[in-house]
């Protein structure tokens, strides 16, 4: 079950697609990564205040699995759900075609946390990060 969800709708361009007019399979991680941030930025912890709190939550495992194309100028949606946040952040993707909420993609990341300037990792969350979800769960 999901602690806190956000979508996030792109229509696919042009150049997003390879040589078979459909998107190429690399795009999809760009488009959970937009998703992505949407999701931090409604918890109000971006990467950029990450960043200055000191922590960093690089990507550490991926999974996907690709079910139907995305072709040009689709309107998608994308919905990114945390599922957990410590000791790691994972988080659940789903992208469906906007008009027909067709399912086109599935995924899950798992970040960990830290330390911006010792690299090393971090199991708790960073308090500012839980705060932001205890206000979205209210």
């Amino acid at each position: 079950m999901s602690i806190i969800s956000a979508d996030t709708i792109i229509e696919v361009p042009f150049f997003d697609l390879d040589p078979m007019n459909i998107v190429w399979h690399g795009n999809y991680i760009k488009y959970t990564e937009i998703s992505r941030c949407t999701l931090l930025d409604k918890i109000s912890y971006s990467y950029d205040e990450m960043k200055a709190d000191g922590f960093m939550y690089p990507v550490a495992k991926m999974d996907m699995k690709f079910i139907k194309p995305a072709t040009f100028g689709q309107k998608l949606i994308i919905t990114a759900s945390l599922e957990e946040f410590e000791p790691s952040l994972k988080i659940k993707y789903v992208i469906k075609n906007a008009e027909t909420k067709e399912t086109l993609f599935k995924a899950s990341t798992m970040q960990i946390c830290v330390n911006f300037i010792t690299k090393t990792s971090i199991y708790t969350a960073p308090e500012k990060l839980k705060r932001g979800i205890e206000c979205l769960k209210v």
